[in-house]
């Protein structure tokens, strides 16, 4: 498996490379004893367990992920916050994405099904509560629609009259705007993304997005992600 659907089939994350494997972070570990361990035995096993256990995460910097995203663009700005490539106190940048300064190919749009309303939940000023009825939930989706409709058919006039994209791009709704990028980061930090944003407080559509970067790097690092969130 090398991709997944996410957002009603209209984005995706897929990977693109990886280096190394779950002895990476072993290899490192014994670096500090001047040893190594090549070849992964049950020991590596449990010492890798530890690490994880008492959150000695740096050793997980000298394995990487590249993977290629496609998803709405209030979720890219919360991924973002994870675009570092070695770890989230440096300032690596490993993050590309497509920008309408240079692109005008039809622009596509994260619009909820009638189903996928979600109301304010109680005592809380953010995050969402339960399910909307659909038919509130069918008018939403309707009106979305519409508003979109109406902002692409101005973005694509101004375009003809002669705009610059960077400008015309203005007249679209942002925030469900669908935007590829490409992010390069350390096992590190994926394991820091993965255990905010599969938490259960964070935003649906990002928990989404993050579950899809857990079931593609789990193949690659299978005792690590064990060792994370399945013990």
């Amino acid at each position: 498996m090398t991709e997944i659907k996410l957002y009603n089939d209209l984005g995706y994350v897929k990977l693109v490379d990886h280096m190394g494997d779950d002895n990476s972070a072993i290899r490192a570990a014994r670096a500090s004893f001047a040893k190594d361990s090549p070849v992964w035995n049950e020991k590596d096993e449990k010492l890798l367990k530890f690490l994880i256990k008492e959150e000695h995460f740096s050793v997980f910097r000298h394995a990487a992920v590249t993977l290629q995203c496609k998803a709405p663009l209030f979720v890219a700005r919360q991924h973002y916050k994870y675009q570092v490539a070695s770890a989230h106190a440096e300032d690596q940048n490993g993050w590309n994405e497509s920008s309408r300064r240079y692109i005008t190919q039809e622009p596509e749009f994260h619009i909820p099904e009638a189903t996928q309303w979600r109301g304010v939940p109680e005592n809380k000023k953010q995050g969402s509560g339960e399910l909307l009825d659909p038919r509130i939930g069918a008018v939403a989706s309707d009106e979305l629609a519409k508003f979109i409709d109406n902002a692409v058919e101005k973005y694509e006039y101004w375009l003809k009259i002669g705009i610059a994209p960077e400008q015309a791009r203005l007249f679209l709704p942002a925030y469900g705007m669908l935007v590829n990028y490409q992010w390069t980061t350390s096992l590190a930090q994926i394991i820091h993304f993965l255990q905010e944003r599969l938490a259960h407080d964070a935003q649906q559509e990002i928990q989404e997005l993050a579950q899809a970067v857990y079931d593609l790097v789990k193949p690659l690092f299978p005792v690590t992600m064990q060792a994370l969130f399945e013990e």
